[in-house]
C-alpha cells in the first residue's frame, strides 16, 4: 500500500465496515515500518485495487489489523487466498502465532477464520462502536 492508494482503500473500507478507519489511520500504517505491513490487492485483469490487508509482525506473532475485499469481488475466495499466502510467508519468516479481532455479527469473516483453523480464545468487551459490539479474539498456532 502506498499513499496514492488510500482513496481506493478508504472507499473499500467505507463499503465494508460500519465504523470505517480514517485515511490518517491508513497513513499511519504505511509509515509504521518495520512493524506494520499494509498491502493492496490488485485485480489481475482490471488492474484496480479490489481489497487490502494489513497486519503487524512482531517477533513470532502476527496480528491481523484489517482486511477487506470490495463488495463486487466478495465470495470469490480472494480473501482466503490472500490470508493463506500471508500466513505461509510469515511461517517462513518465523511466525508461530496469528491473531485478530472480529465482530460476532460478521458471519462471513467468522466462517472463513474457522475454516482456516482459527479458534476463539477471548472476548474484548465493547470493542466496536457504531454499532456497539464485543470483539471475538481469534488465533491460530502456525506449524513450522
Amino acid at each position: 500500500m502506498e499513499e496514492r492508494d488510500i482513496p481506493y482503500v478508504c472507499a473499500i473500507e467505507r463499503a465494508s465496515f460500519p465504523n470505517p478507519w480514517h485515511e490518517t489511520t491508513f497513513l499511519g500504517e504505511i509509515h509504521n515500518s518495520p512493524i506494520s505491513f499494509p498491502y493492496v490487492i490488485v485485480h489481475k485483469v482490471e488492474k484496480k485495487i479490489i481489497g487490502y490487508f494489513i497486519f503487524w509482525h512482531v517477533k513470532e506473532e502476527i496480528q491481523i489489523s484489517n482486511i477487506a475485499i470490495h463488495p463486487d469481488f466478495r465470495r470469490m475466495g480472494i480473501g482466503e487466498a490472500v490470508l493463506r499466502q500471508v500466513i505461509a510467508q510469515m511461517i517462513k519468516g518465523g511466525a508461530k502465532f496469528v491473531s485478530l479481532e472480529v465482530r460476532p455479527s460478521n458471519f462471513a469473516a467468522l466462517n472463513l477464520y474457522k475454516k482456516m483453523g482459527f479458534d476463539i480464545f477471548g472476548i474484548k468487551k465493547d470493542y466496536y462502536h457504531n454499532p456497539k459490539e464485543h470483539a471475538l479474539i481469534m488465533g491460530k498456532r502456525l506449524n513450522q
